[in-house]
């Protein structure tokens, strides 16, 4: 009998879309699956003939919510101090979703937030693994992604970070997961430390990205990005749109919408104009130089354009150095300007800027160079080769087998 693969994902598009991938890849070698994740994600995993249950956490809700603002406004320090003040008034139901829809799981699959996978283990008396969209392993080589990567700290500050984090973020989290696990799982609480990190991790990057390092135990496993090819039929005024002329530059911040969009996305028509280009733009009006496409699969639309402009979620980068293109970073928040940072150490672009921080004149240079320097054309198609000839989905799949 087939095992059932119960995979969470309360996240973005760019946390649940890489684990349909990952799904889809295991469902076609035999195992049964379903995808945990928020009800308007639903058509997204159905579409790919795998189970569904939804968590009453809706990322767009969550980060249009007076207390999300403010958490997306911050800065990398306070991300994790805020963290609870955004979960608390969900928690409690997030967790419930979680229980239920875990029912009967022969592995769970889980990210790294509260530690979920190994409650789930515990309770079910079944193994898991963490699964890691961002570098989230102690290593010396590097900070963790939720701080500065200055390269001031020494080696073994940078190795402490991770468990720095880990244990920030289980403290902010530990009374509603301990009443949780007593109350709903019957387990004792996980007591100060929370449980200890010793399953099987798949990270969902590529160490064309993010090289392996060398200090990493064995039972992690850079596995390659988890793409979800798409054949989406496209808007007819896209396709009449990127044939009417040279490719388009896309602008796009996914969902972190900009709390003043007119302002924003008026900075981006003007620096454009300035610059010669035409646009394609997830908000605002359109014009003979400018097209609000809304939704698009990046996979279809990135390698249709000259370069891509965009927040740095870990998804976005990812199908915007597969495309080959060159990649400006305009962070918000938490692993954001990590990407941005790596984006422009690949040469694949320029250093990023906030996008609190753009205006004409800062985007008019930023996009005179992402387009205009050869160094970036280079080395966004070089990453994008090495990108293109991974399978992530499958490495994934043999290390669970």
């Amino acid at each position: 009998m087939s095992r059932l693969v119960v995979i969470v994902a309360p996240g973005s598009r760019g946390d649940v879309q890489p684990c349909v991938a990952l799904g889809r890849g295991l469902a076609a070698a035999g195992d049964r699956v379903r995808i945990l994740a928020a009800a308007s994600f639903r058509g997204l995993v159905e579409a790919q003939h795998l189970g569904f249950a939804p968590l009453s956490a809706d990322p767009a809700a969550v980060l249009g919510s007076a207390a999300g603002r403010a958490w997306t406004a911050g800065n990398r320090l306070t991300f994790l101090s805020r963290l609870r003040e955004v979960l608390r008034p969900l928690l409690d139901r997030l967790l419930a979703d979680v229980h239920a829809g875990a029912a009967g799981a022969d592995l769970v699959l889980a990210p790294t937030l509260g530690f979920l996978g190994a409650h789930l283990s515990a309770h079910l008396g079944v193994p898991h693994a963490e699964l890691h969209h961002q570098p989230s392993v102690p290593t010396r080589a590097f900070p963790h992604p939720l701080l500065p990567q200055a390269g001031r700290l020494g080696p073994w500050a940078r190795h402490l970070s991770f468990p720095a984090v880990d244990a920030l973020t289980w403290q902010v989290l530990r009374p509603e997961i301990d009443r949780w696990r007593v109350g709903t799982l019957g387990l004792p609480k996980a007591g100060a430390r929370g449980p200890q990190r010793q399953s099987t991790v798949l990270c969902a990057f590529s160490d064309a990205v993010v090289p392996r390092p060398p200090d990493w135990p064995d039972r992690v496993h850079v596995t390659g990005y988890w793409f979800l090819d798409t054949r989406p039929r496209p808007d007819p005024r896209l396709r009449d749109f990127l044939a009417a002329g040279p490719p388009p530059v896309y602008v796009g911040f996914g969902s972190m919408q900009p709390a003043d969009a007119e302002r924003t996305f008026g900075i981006v028509r003007t620096a454009l104009r300035r610059v010669g280009l035409r646009g394609v733009v997830s908000a605002g009006l359109d014009a003979d130089d400018l097209l609000v496409a809304g939704d698009v699969p990046h996979d279809w639309l990135f390698p249709r354009t000259a370069a891509v402009v965009h927040h740095g979620g870990a998804g976005t980068t990812a199908a915007g150095l597969r495309a080959g293109v060159p990649t400006l970073v305009c962070p918000v928040f938490a692993d954001q300007p990590y990407w941005g940072e790596r984006v422009s150490r690949l040469s694949a672009g320029p250093k990023p800027v906030p996008l609190k921080e753009l205006d004409v004149d800062v985007l008019t240079a930023r996009l005179r160079d992402l387009t205009g320097n050869p160094l970036f054309r280079r080395g966004a198609q070089y990453v994008g080769a090495r990108l293109r000839a991974e399978d992530g989905v499958a490495r994934a799949c043999s290390v669970l087998r």
